[in-house]
């Protein structure tokens, strides 16, 4: 697999003492990384003859100054733009600032304006502050942001927490963004995203000695992890072999949802998709999907209810079930028929709606977004985006099973199992009727026998992919749900396979 260890700000603390204290030069790693800095700047801007970096007090100032000294060595402009006051609250960062000044380096103090540059280095901040920026500072990046120049951030646009994700002020908007030694479990998911541009990696030379002690957070999942994660079909399979998915919604006025779903299901390679819903979208359902076995279930609900839960491998559970009788009673037989469940939209709020609710099965998977997040752990909304894996770990540990936090930088998380990051999909998927192709995709993958934490990971990522390839097809505004169907199936046999469709 192509995923890669995604670190806390704690352990990257620990990775740095340890690969400085292997080099025995308490500067080098500040010299490689702004020579990194420096790199990355002439190869994306070649042309940039004036360069303005914003150096805090700390070793991201440090960095910055490094960097600044390379530029103006190879016959650049540079200025270096510090904060009215500024003490530098580190002997390196002192030192860097030190070699710019004897070089006979521009410094100058922000006083409200930019000095007009063809690139801005932002060196502020990285990731040494987790608080909202304010006075001064708020000022610079605000002044930042609001010019035409392009911004490279060294380490960590300043203003974000390296850690969570969040943004909990003014931010630098970075073009790129360069990090320093090892990727930042807080720059993969979350408000961070809007805020790091393309980002790069610099590992300054650290060896495999230097992880001693340091723990990653979370893996990323890239979309040519594919390959990698989708299982192959033996020769002589058929439909039992590849799970009997029964999809459980559309409540009246909300029959699409569950049509989205039973076709993702089908999409995502269940060998059989019953669909249970209100009769009267039985006909529509039947004439967008007639691979589809559709039911008409009325209240009271019936034996005929209870026969196919007894049936199916896995249920997909709540797109456009809605929170009234029929959609309580068909949550309730659902939950009490002990088949692997995929939670979506109704049933996540009637789940939290269950006062004193008991865990569900370590086999189940819910598939909160932010509100429904918020909801099933009683706090605000906020509170989930301010540390979206905090948030992923709690409800895990509420509810006992996996958890599929969707949103910009989607978290899968289990019990026992280390967290992983969705580094795909796009602005575009922010439209209704995109969980419910999720929820029957990710139910169609637990079905064909994945167990339920592969089965989140494969299903995100790959709904998140399918949304990446249809926007580039048609671009992100206006994009459908059910724009991704042809790509579900197109990346859902991935190029390792034989052609023979024999073999897919």
């Amino acid at each position: 697999m192509h995923d890669a260890a995604l670190h806390s700000v704690t352990a990257l603390r620990t990775l740095e003492a340890n690969a400085a204290r292997r080099l025995g030069d308490a500067g080098m790693l500040m010299r490689r990384a702004g020579q990194a800095g420096w790199q990355l700047l002439l190869a994306r801007w070649p042309q940039a003859m004036h360069i303005v970096v914003a150096c805090g007090p700390g070793n991201n100032g440090g960095d910055g100054h490094e960097l600044a000294c390379l530029a103006r060595d190879a016959g650049r402009r540079v200025t270096v733009l510090l904060l009215p006051g500024q003490a530098f609250g580190s002997d390196l960062a002192r030192d860097a600032a030190a070699r710019f000044v004897e070089a006979g380096g521009e410094v100058k103090t922000f006083d409200g304006t930019l000095p007009v540059a063809d690139v801005i280095v932002d060196a502020l901040f990285g990731i040494g502050l987790s608080r909202a920026l304010e006075g001064e500072a708020a000022r610079l990046v605000d002044a930042v942001n609001a010019a035409s120049s392009p911004v490279l951030a060294l380490d960590c646009p300043s203003g974000v927490d390296a850690s969570t994700g969040a943004v909990p002020g003014p931010a630098i908007l970075a073009d790129d963004t360069l990090e320093f030694l090892a990727p930042k479990a807080g720059l993969a998911t979350g408000a961070a995203l809007d805020c790091v541009g393309r980002t790069h990696l610099a590992d300054l030379g650290v060896e495999a000695v230097d992880f001693a002690g340091v723990d990653p957070l979370a893996t990323r999942l890239v979309a040519a992890d594919l390959a990698d994660l989708v299982p192959r079909r033996r020769r002589d399979s058929h439909k039992g072999h590849n799970g009997r998915v029964l999809c459980i919604g559309g409540d009246h006025g909300h029959g699409g949802a569950i049509v989205l779903a039973g076709e993702a299901a089908l999409r995502g390679g269940a060998g059989l998709v019953d669909v249970a819903t209100r009769a009267a979208h039985v006909p529509a359902l039947l004439a967008r999907l007639p691979e589809a076995m559709a039911h008409a279930i009325a209240m009271p609900v019936t034996g005929h209810l209870a026969g196919l839960l007894a049936t199916c491998d896995v249920v997909a559970l709540g797109p456009g079930l809605g929170q009234a009788d029929w959609g309580r009673a068909l949550f309730a037989a659902a939950r009490a028929a002990g088949r692997p469940l995929v939670l979506d939209a109704d049933a996540l709020n009637l789940l939290a709606a269950t006062s004193g609710a008991d865990p569900l099965a370590a086999g189940d998977i819910l598939t909160p977004h932010l509100g429904e997040a918020a909801r099933l752990l009683g706090c605000k909304a906020a509170d989930v985006q301010a540390d979206r894996l905090v948030a992923a770990s709690r409800l895990v540990e509420r509810w006992g099973c996996v958890v599929l936090l969707k949103g910009a930088g989607t978290i899968v998380a289990a019990p026992g199992r280390t967290p992983r990051i969705v580094a795909a999909g796009n602005p575009g998927m922010a439209v209704g009727g995109m969980g419910d192709v999720l929820c029957g995709l990710v139910a169609a993958l637990r079905g064909q026998g994945l167990d339920a934490f592969e089965a989140a990971c494969l299903g995100a990522l790959l709904h998140a992919a399918a949304g990446d390839a249809a926007a580039v097809a048609g671009g992100a505004r206006g994009l459908l749900p059910s724009d991704l169907m042809p790509w579900l199936r197109r990346l859902g046999n991935p190029s390792h396979a034989p052609q023979d469709p024999r073999h897919a």
